[in-house]
């Protein structure tokens, strides 16, 4: 029997015959990134509990495969999925989206999530307790696990809460022999083997007794601190952050976690959406340290968008807006799942278009009437730059009093939402992130790269808004700016021209954003896009003394030992 059978073989009798997928066809949605990077795998297993993983991962092991842990594979940067064809070794995908438990703990104030948990899970779980998890909207949306966001360091747009961010977690790593081992730093008491901690885990087989509340965080909780000191010369939050890497927590898939556990936060008793419009980029940087430095009570979110990228939203993410408005955020994973596959099966047939997907979802969407509010759409026509301000219970009345002093001595202007407005000007926001995508795809032929660049700039910049030397920006057909403005951390995506060097522009780019004491990625980690930096590097290597899980993570060694 050949080495591929034999492991192949071995893997099935863990799962069964029908969760170990070898297939090409089959394999693609697990092997190929959601918006970048591409390779083979050998396999893909799905296992259905964490014993199984563990099971999983010593066959791996043993076998000298690497191992590439997946949850919902919606990262933009590919740092979930293989990447080219340049590994010393096969590769086995491990998708953990079938083991999606969550219990909770404390009264809802601590969850445990495991593998396969997904932040929509988490926001209906906790409903009940009259908690929240740290994202409520973007990522949960698509379907984004929760072990995802804490290994990818994902920020979220969550003013007060900063990155997700955990010291408590259960996970198997390679030790420098090569030996797997499990590291249980949950804080709760579930055996000394792994089959046992595993096993009592899965089955909740632990007493209150048994869960420990050591002296160790479960969330970022002095962020609301860092994002207010508003003269630091470093941002408030990045990838390579070094005082928020620890074992999972930004760990990029270089060990397998099975489960972490966070802290919860109280759903606000009110909220108001404030709807800001200015034509000075300038007056957006007033408010914002203005109400950072001064006001008592921090904002709930502060989402900006670029009049460009308004434009841009309307017209190539009225889709994902209808879908998302008409049928409820869960619907959404539902849908890219769908979209996925029906361009797996229009690849195997000549006769359907490229992106076929994208291609019928923006032509029915012209059928669609207007979808924005009324008064969004009259400070479209007036205002530049669009920012959505939510303030929460004590908050919505500071707030109100300084906008309507504000704007008495400061050019643009502001309103209060109405429930409809609010929903539909956070939605707006959200699906702004796939528009750039949309239009790349209907304009390929015509078209040059996309790049998506994701910036976190200095706390105490006040030249925040981009203005690119002509040598750039003559080579650039679109430029769309959004993202989470009181953190400074900004989504710029931009479209070259046809012909242009895409990787020779970006090099030009990122020295821009050098320049200006950037750092890079600021919540999307990674992947196989960026490079790591010595500290998220190094961070890794410690974790994967072998170089077995994800390698090539940073553009870092493919090969092993890191060689």
């Amino acid at each position: 029997m050949s080495f591929k059978s034999k492991l192949i073989n071995d893997l099935k009798v863990i799962t069964g015959d029908r969760y170990i997928i070898t297939a090409k066809w089959n394999k693609q949605q697990y092997s190929k990134g959601w918006r970048y990077g591409e390779g083979d795998a050998l396999a893909v297993a799905k296992p259905g509990t964490l014993l199984e993983i563990w099971k999983i991962l010593q066959i791996c092991v043993q076998a000298d495969v690497i191992v590439i842990m997946q949850a919902a594979n919606t990262g933009l940067t590919g740092g979930s999925t293989p990447d080219g064809d340049d590994y010393d070794r096969p590769i086995v995908i491990i998708s953990t989206m079938r083991i999606d438990d969550i219990q909770i703990i404390d009264q809802g104030k601590q969850i445990i999530g495991f593998s396969g948990s997904t932040l929509f899970g988490l926001e209906n779980k906790l409903a009940p307790y009259g908690r929240e998890p740290h994202s409520v909207i973007g990522s949960s949306c698509i379907g984004a696990s929760i072990v995802g966001g804490v290994c990818n360091n994902s920020g979220g747009a969550l003013v007060k809460r900063g990155p997700a961010y955990t010291e408590l977690s259960i996970y198997a790593q390679i030790n420098l022999k090569g030996e797997l081992e499990i590291v249980n730093d949950l804080g709760i008491e579930l055996g000394d083997t792994p089959e046992d901690i595993l096993t009592n885990l899965q089955t909740k087989n632990y007493t209150k007794d048994q869960i420990k509340f050591p002296n160790k965080l479960a969330s970022d909780n002095e962020y609301h601190k860092r994002v207010r000191d508003v003269d630091a010369s470093t941002p408030a939050r990045f990838n390579a952050d070094g005082r928020r890497l620890n074992g999972a927590s930004g760990c990029a898939g270089k060990i397998a976690v099975f489960a972490v556990r966070l802290d919860t936060y109280p759903i606000p008793k009110r909220q108001q959406v404030f709807y800001v419009g200015t034509n000075s980029s300038y007056v957006l940087g007033k408010i914002r340290r203005d109400i950072l430095s001064k006001f008592q009570h921090l904002p709930t979110s502060g989402e900006y968008l670029h009049r460009d990228c308004y434009d841009a939203a309307k017209k190539y993410s009225k889709d994902t807006f209808v879908a998302i408005d008409k049928m409820g955020p869960s619907f959404i994973p539902k849908l890219f799942d769908i979209k996925r596959k029906v361009d797996l099966v229009s690849e195997k047939f000549r006769f359907f278009p490229d992106n076929f997907s994208d291609k019928l979802m923006q032509f029915l969407s012209n059928f669609w009437p207007n979808h924005l509010p009324k008064r969004m759409e009259q400070y479209r026509n007036q205002y530049e730059h669009h920012w959505v301000i939510e303030m929460s219970d004590k908050g919505v009345d500071e707030a109100k009093t300084y906008f309507e002093k504000f704007f008495k001595e400061n050019e643009g202007n502001y309103f209060e939402c109405t429930e409809n407005e609010a929903k539909k000007a956070i939605l707006h926001r959200f699906v702004a992130a796939s528009a750039v995508g949309r239009y790349h795809v209907l304009n390929k032929k015509k078209s040059g790269a996309m790049m998506s660049m994701d910036i976190a700039f200095p706390r105490n910049e006040k030249d925040w808004f981009e203005k690119l030397p002509s040598e750039i920006d003559d080579l650039l057909e679109m430029k769309l700016y959004y993202g989470h403005l009181f953190c400074h951390v900004l989504h710029q995506n931009y479209i070259v021209k046809k012909g242009v060097d895409a990787d020779a522009l970006k090099e030009k780019l990122l020295k821009t954003y050098d320049a200006r004491g950037a750092e890079y990625p600021a919540e999307h980690n990674v992947g196989h896009e960026y490079f790591a930096k010595p500290t998220l590097s190094k961070f890794y290597k410690k974790l994967d003394p072998t170089n077995g899980f994800n390698p090539g993570i940073g553009r870092t060694s493919k090969l092993k030992y890191w060689k």
